[in-house]
């Protein structure tokens, strides 16, 4: 973005009277996690409690259920609380329904007395069976109105069934749902229960249904119940077979995203399909690339609902098959990645329900071991550029792809468009710097087809696929501001990402104004990044954009102006409201530059938009002297003291203490803004 300029000011209109603090569960430090290493452990009423958290705790849902609304921002169930081990009925309950949060590991069968209970879940909670020994038994799970915040993971839940096939008279469901929100069922086998396997009732939302067995039963999958259009729900990657009907039976939802779904009904068996997915009443439904295999009447809709079909695969299918009106975008709300339709039947055999590890899941069940592509300038590679190795990556990857670039300079622009997710660009010296691309576009450079670039088009590397990684390199724009005096602005990105889920570590990203941004795919799209064991070098606004980023134990190095002075500012965030900004913290600022010339940042509202709330947060940092002693500055008419802007312990000649022109966080404040609370459940590691 430009330096400030004689233009119409924008004020803000609202005031601030306490710094704003994120998730209010930091994560726990956690090792490795072994099923089954812990059960001699067990007291002798079956429980292990305080066990340090598990890696698997730290996970948190997709789809919406990781939409920020009605005052949760995502799910992430008893995260931060203890974690204790149950095998007996009367512990389960306790935990489940205590009021703090729990990480509760079901690790035997548990049966349920009397036969149809279900438990009454508080909120923030995580249920979730140790490998494939966590069973209920003749009854399963409640969330009441208003409880959020649940996960259930890894379970079999089962066997309720009182001989009744459309049994009016016992209402037992596997889950069941009345007004709760923010849910995530995830890896369960779910079969032969009295009434419905899920039942998602009275305008509960914020649901995510994931890569479920769901079989053996009459009722699958019941959503709405109500004259209110509210339910947001997502549901993908089940296998749903032997099942009549409610496959799921959608009536009156805001916000259906149904994908990737294997729907099987196998001829000769005792149970018939009568329907697959049905929408109802209001609903709106996006159905994508799912399977129906040998069901009847696969896809139905109510006259006043909607059905948007894309991707889909009908294989012995009979009966109503149907289509129309308009529903949304999932992905203005949400990333997500689509396996082909025709592939599921693998997927999910191998990947759906209970797993030995709860690690074994999602993603990693479905990927393959990481493709790996070589680029050498002198041909020894299978292609010379760095571009060439991404065109070549298939569109939609399901699985990691490694850019391997031996050392050398590749002078040259490179894009990783969104439909390329997991790829990894990695250089092969034994120095970060032995491999660099690099190029000269800023703000105002002619663009070869015409017109000029902008500052975000002016990136060296752009980046709009998720789950990116990439270390070991240098990514530079060697912009010669000296020689362009003439251009309007000198903004010079090295490195643009706009994508969830990017991990850059031990990497060397360099330029002078507009270094490094951090952007999200749109406004209210969710994009986090996290950058480790780096340098970022630059001199105005070169940490900046509106993603959720950290940037953990890095060198931050400060540089002087091309004509030799000191002045600029690290970070620039334009952080949507009720997002996190950015994160600097166990980190370094240093650089050859005048003691007082640099402050730590300034509130970009970019286009005026006044709707937007910029955070930086800096802490548990050593500041050289080069930082001002009033830190913060106001930037296009926007008080940096009506946003987000903090310190907590830093040190160095640069730190100061608290004042109202230096804000410090309280250690309470400084609980809540942690590396994990930005993270939000994402545990980056290599691949």
């Amino acid at each position: 973005m430009s330096e400030p300029r004689s233009k119409a000011q924008h004020r803000r209109r609202r005031s601030r009277t306490a710094l704003a603090v994120g998730v209010p569960l930091a994560l726990t430090a956690a090792g490795t996690f072994a099923y089954g290493t812990d059960l001699g452990l067990l007291g002798s009423s079956g429980r292990q409690a305080s066990a340090a958290a598990p890696a698997w705790a730290a996970d948190t849902a997709d789809g919406f259920a990781s939409v920020n609304s009605l005052g949760q921002n995502g799910t992430y169930g008893g995260r931060g609380g203890k974690t204790v081990t149950v095998k007996t009925l009367t512990d389960l309950e306790k935990y489940a329904t205590a009021a703090e949060p729990y990480v509760i590991v079901v690790a035997g069968t548990i049966t349920m007395n009397p036969v149809g209970k279900e438990i009454k879940v508080k909120s923030d909670k995580t249920i979730v069976g140790q490998g494939t020994a966590g069973h209920i038994v003749g009854g399963g799970f409640f969330l009441g109105q208003g409880v959020h915040n649940v996960i259930i993971r890894n379970l079999t839940i089962r066997d309720a069934y009182q001989g009744i096939w459309n049994d009016k008279d016992h209402d037992f469901d596997a889950i069941q749902m009345d007004g709760a929100h923010h849910v995530w069922i995830d890896h369960n086998d779910l079969r032969h229960m009295a009434d419905g396997l899920i039942d998602v009732r009275k305008d509960s939302t914020n649901v995510t249904v994931s890569w479920n067995k769901l079989s053996d039963n009459n009722k699958t999958f019941g959503i709405g119940w109500t004259e209110n259009v509210k339910t947001d729900i997502t549901i993908h990657h089940n296998w749903i077979r032997e099942t009549e009907q409610r496959n799921p039976s959608t009536d009156n939802a805001a916000h259906a995203h149904l994908y990737n779904n294997f729907l099987e009904d196998a001829p000769g068996t005792a149970i018939t399909s009568a329907y697959g997915n049905y929408s109802r009443g209001g609903t709106k439904m996006v159905l994508e690339n799912s399977l129906f295999q040998g069901v009847k009447n696969p896809v139905i809709k109510d006259s006043g609902a909607a059905v948007v079909q894309r991707g889909n695969s009908f294989s012995g299918t009979s009966g109503r098959n149907e289509s129309g009106g308009t529903a949304f975008d999932p992905k203005s709300y949400y990333p997500y990645t689509l396996d082909k339709a025709a592939d599921l039947p693998a997927v999910l055999k191998a990947g759906a329900g209970p797993r030995a590890s709860i690690g074994t899941t999602a993603a990693s069940t479905k990927a393959a071991a990481a493709t790996t592509l070589t680029v050498a300038q002198d041909g020894s590679g299978q292609y010379r550029t760095v571009q060439a190795a991404v065109n070549a990556v298939p569109a939609n990857n399901p699985a990691r792809v490694v850019i391997a670039v031996k050392p050398g300079t590749y002078r040259e622009l490179v894009k990783v468009p969104s439909n390329k997710p997991h790829v990894t660009i990695q250089g092969t010296g034994g120095s970060r710097k032995d491999t660099t691309i690099v190029y000269n576009n800023a703000s105002g450079t002619p663009k070869p087809g015409g017109g000029t670039y902008g500052t975000g088009g002016s990136a060296t590397v752009a980046v709009e696929a998720d789950d990116f990684q990439a270390r070991n390199l240098t990514i530079a724009n060697d912009f010669d501001e000296k020689a362009n005096q003439s251009l309007d602005g000198h903004q010079a990105v090295a490195l643009r990402t706009a994508a969830d889920k990017v991990f850059l570590d031990g990497i060397i990203v360099s330029g002078d104004q507009d270094t490094l941004l951090l952007d999200t795919a749109s406004k209210d799209r969710l994009g986090r990044v996290y950058v480790s064991n780096s340098y970022v070098i630059g001199n105005v606004d070169f940490i900046f954009g509106r993603a959720t980023a950290v940037v953990d134990k890095s060198v931050i190095t400060l540089k002087k102006r091309w004509n030799g002075t000191s002045a600029g500012y690290i970070t620039a965030p334009s952080t949507a409201a009720n997002r996190k900004g950015i994160l600097i913290a166990n980190s370094t600022v240093n650089g050859d530059v005048s003691a007082g010339s640099f402050h730590l940042g300034r509130p970009w509202h970019a286009g005026g938009d006044a709707s937007l709330d910029p955070q930086t947060t800096v802490r548990n940092t050593s500041l050289s002297n080069a930082i001002k002693s009033t830190p913060w500055t106001d930037m296009s008419g926007f008080s940096w003291k009506d946003d987000r802007f903090a310190e907590y312990k830093n040190s160095g000649a640069g730190a100061g203490g608290a004042s109202s022109d230096r804000p410090h966080l309280s250690d309470a404040q400084a609980a809540n803004q942690e590396v994990a609370d930005w993270l939000a459940g994402w545990t980056p590691s290599a691949s």
